[in-house]
């Protein structure tokens, strides 16, 4: 794991030096760090605190988000995962056709069609494979609205394999006073069943906004800089595992979680 993690440390610190390599291929780049401490999560230990580094840009060919998450466990696990950390981690780059041919592919609400793409990774058997059709939506109000769909596709012979999922992803900013409350978040929502002679893979929905508070333009310390707030995570059938079902040999128990995290995000 230590080897692994070193290996996207500097993967991530690539990224972020990457305006003076890339050239006129980055066209922009945003990085953070993020600490949430929550309780009441299903399957994985109940009380977790975690370390999340992400990476968004934009490229001449479309758009790149990044993040890894290191878990610590507080309690021990019920499913036999005792042995206090993991981690995960989905590499996200889009194609934009619009960019890539040159051509104004926007019309009514759509800003641009894309192909969108993402790498699932982390501990133990989670690796998965995803591609599909993206639209980029013009919404008033909101800072960005993306709808992701993806055929999924598991590392191995694990149950899941072409099931669909549909990803949209937002940002929304309110003013209050002289700072900001941003909510953004994600909704990763697959639709379909699949069953093997490994076991059963079921629909589930995975609702992750976030509420956060400008902290450091309230302390005039500079805007988009500093965050406080909550995370909020809903989870029906947790990793497809439906609730009441079987997670491991030796436990049966709910798999619909629904939980919050206290949260500070740095931005640099």
């Amino acid at each position: 794991m230590n080897r692994t993690l070193s290996s996207l440390l500097v993967a991530g610190g690539m990224l972020a030096g990457g305006q003076a390599i890339a050239g006129d291929l980055l066209q922009w780049q945003n990085n953070s760090l993020t600490y949430l401490y929550g309780q009441d999560f299903k399957i994985d230990p109940e009380i977790q605190q975690t370390v999340t580094f992400e990476h968004a840009s934009g490229w001449s060919f479309g758009d790149l988000f990044l993040f890894v998450d290191v878990i610590k466990y507080n309690t021990d696990a019920t499913n036999g995962a005792g042995d206090g950390h993991t981690f995960y981690g989905e590499f996200s780059p889009r194609f934009s056709l619009g960019k890539i041919s040159g051509a104004d592919l926007s019309f009514g609400p759509i800003k641009d069609v894309l192909i969108s793409t993402t790498y699932e990774f982390g501990e133990d058997d989670v690796d998965a494979y995803l591609i599909g059709p993206a639209v980029d939506l013009d919404i008033p109000g909101f800072d960005y609205f993306q709808l992701n769909t993806y055929l999924r596709t598991p590392d191995g012979d694990r149950a899941g394999s072409n099931v669909w999922q549909i990803t949209p992803v937002w940002s929304y900013t309110i003013g209050v006073g002289e700072s900001d409350i941003v909510i953004d978040g994600f909704m990763d929502w697959v639709v379909d069943n699949d069953s093997n002679r490994r076991g059963d893979y079921h629909a589930n929905l995975h609702f992750n906004p976030q509420i956060k508070y400008d902290l450091g333009k309230a302390l005039k310390w500079g805007e988009k800089q500093l965050y406080v707030g909550i995370e909020y995570d809903y989870w029906k059938n947790k990793y497809g595992i439906k609730d009441g079902g079987y997670v491991s040999d030796s436990f049966v128990g709910p798999t619909d979680q629904n939980t919050a995290s206290l949260l500070v995000k740095a931005h640099f």
